[in-house]
């Protein structure tokens, strides 16, 4: 019974369930056994091995650079139809895109709306050349079609066929009709009951909904292409997982086929003794050790920076982090995860990962501790969507609409651009290694996502910075003041940690989520 006791103590010494010790080994789940239960080797990336730290930084810059989000590609068709007077009859529809020359004036307005869109963009979008359209039949001569993400169709009038046949490419389809803001459009008042609804009372198309109409403004198009940047980008997502992949608590077969299945994610992964055989190595490599320490010279030069560790664990980080930053280049992955971060990563690199996964951040790679597949895609969707790092953080319980968040990494470049000042310490579990205390931005309205085990349900919840404690738990910690009942908020509570960034996001991961599809509630 001691024995027992003992080792659940040990267990609750750490934010993991599992521990993240040595009793796991160094992958804590084999390459083997992962495969099998997540349905063979053909649906992940193979492990990285055989690889040596000379072979890796030959002819390679020194300090890679993260690859930049993707822009999402836009295709605009106007939709027309040309009509010609009859007596006695009624011979045109509602509408004032009626001819040629109607369609090549509407073009024009529309181009130069795309382009006020595309300078106001805070993410990056490309939009392609606008084509003018009467009907389906006319699709097959849009040459661009096929290479664009997203579909924003100007639907003034015409046949409900055209949409019927674009929504079989299987792209996003934006709807835009116009009231006020232009020639009126047709499908300004027949969209729901003609197309959406279909001559029924309940929605009957698949893949498009009334979140995808937009009437004259400009800005509500904005948002939901800055939604379908950040999907975009996350799909697909090449990640490298050290140690292999994990789950917070959760049977790491079934939460990383979802994650394969939902986000068609590939998973790289590079086992504990390839990383310290290379780490042995670089530490071998003069050049490689003085960039580590010269690189770390130049962060602790700058400004709000506070050493409160040993140096040598900010050198170890900085020599991590330029092998980190290999290793992802070599396996193609702009993402790295860590898995077993509170125990045999300390062992390997001298250091614990901390201030390693912060400055990777900071430079706008994803790089997350624990490894917690349950919720790293919510923190992909949520950087692709606000194009700035985001905040894997631990929650603790409500009470007086405050809630302290807080986990020993998080970025400083909370916002993109502007390092927030850092006080660097030990990891706090462990008393080891080199961990930022972020001072994050008291006032600062943030956006949290709360991912629920099952992958099924998301919530979110908006909030602002009230405070930068200094409690004894993980480094990176704030309080902050939200919206809602404290014991709703606690009723309604599921899953475990949370991704938070700076800014309000909410409607955004909304419509991105409907094509996952994940459901959605924004605790308010």
């Amino acid at each position: 019974m001691a024995s027992e006791d003992t080792a659940r103590d040990a267990m609750r010494m750490t934010c993991c369930p599992c521990g993240c010790g040595h009793e796991h080994g160094n992958d804590g789940i084999s390459r083997r056994t992962f495969l099998q239960g997540v349905g063979g080797a053909t649906v992940f990336g193979a492990a990285l091995s055989g690889l040596t730290w000379s072979s890796l930084a030959v002819g390679q810059p020194a300090v890679g650079t993260a690859p930049s989000r993707r822009p999402l590609r836009v295709k605009p068709i106007l939709q027309y139809g040309v009509y010609e007077p009859r007596p006695q009859t009624s011979w045109r529809p509602w509408g004032a895109v009626h001819s040629d020359e109607a369609a090549r004036a509407e073009v024009g307005r529309i181009q130069g709306e795309l382009n006020a869109l595309r300078n106001r963009a805070d993410f990056p979008v490309e939009f392609l050349p606008v084509s003018a359209i009467r009907g389906p039949g006319d699709l097959a001569g849009i040459g661009d079609l096929a290479g664009a993400d997203t579909i924003l169709l100007y639907a003034a009038c015409g046949p409900q066929s055209t949409f019927d046949a674009l929504t079989q490419t299987g792209k996003d389809i934006l709807f835009f009709v116009r009231s006020k803001s232009g020639p009126h459009y047709l499908w300004y008042e027949i969209v729901s009951p003609r197309y959406l609804r279909q001559h029924t009372d309940g929605l009957q198309t698949k893949g498009i909904d009334e979140l995808d109409v937009v009437v004259d403004d400009q800005d509500e198009i904005l948002w939901r292409l800055r939604a379908l940047c950040g999907l975009h980008n996350a799909l697909g997502t090449k990640m490298l997982a050290v140690g292999g992949p994990g789950a917070w608590s959760q049977p790491i077969e079934a939460v990383t086929e979802r994650v394969v299945r939902q986000w068609r994610f590939d998973i790289q992964t590079v086992s504990y003794d390839e990383l310290g055989k290379l780490i042995r190595q670089a530490r071998d490599d003069r050049a490689t050790v003085a960039l580590a320490r010269r690189r770390a010279d130049e962060y602790l030069k700058l400004p709000g920076t506070t050493l409160e560790t040993k140096r040598e664990f900010v050198d170890n980080c900085f020599l991590l982090d330029q092998i980190f930053r290999t290793l992802m280049r070599e396996a193609g992955c702009s993402a790295i995860t860590i898995h077993h971060c509170m125990g045999t990563i300390m062992d390997v690199s001298e250091t614990a990962a901390c201030l390693t996964l912060t400055t990777l951040n900071d430079d706008g790679y994803l790089a997350f501790c624990e490894s917690d597949f349950v919720v790293i895609p919510s923190g992909v969707l949520l950087a692709g969507i606000c194009g700035k790092p985001v905040f894997l953080h631990n929650p603790t319980w409500p009470h007086k609409q405050i809630i302290t968040l807080a986990h020993c990494t998080a970025p400083r470049k909370m916002d993109g651009k502007n390092l927030e000042p850092a006080r660097i310490l030990t990891h706090f579990e462990s008393d080891y290694g080199a961990a930022p205390k972020v001072e994050m931005r008291k006032g600062q309205q943030l956006t949290s996502i709360i991912p629920d085990f099952a992958a099924e349900y998301w919530q979110g919840l908006r909030s602002e910075i009230v405070e930068n404690p200094f409690l004894p738990i993980c480094r990176s910690q704030i309080e902050v003041k939200y919206g809602i009942e404290s014991q709703a908020l606690a009723e309604r509570l599921r899953g475990f940690h949370w991704m938070t960034c700076y800014g309000d996001y909410t409607r955004e991961i909304a419509y991105a989520l409907r094509r996952i599809p994940i459901r959605w509630e924004l605790l308010a």
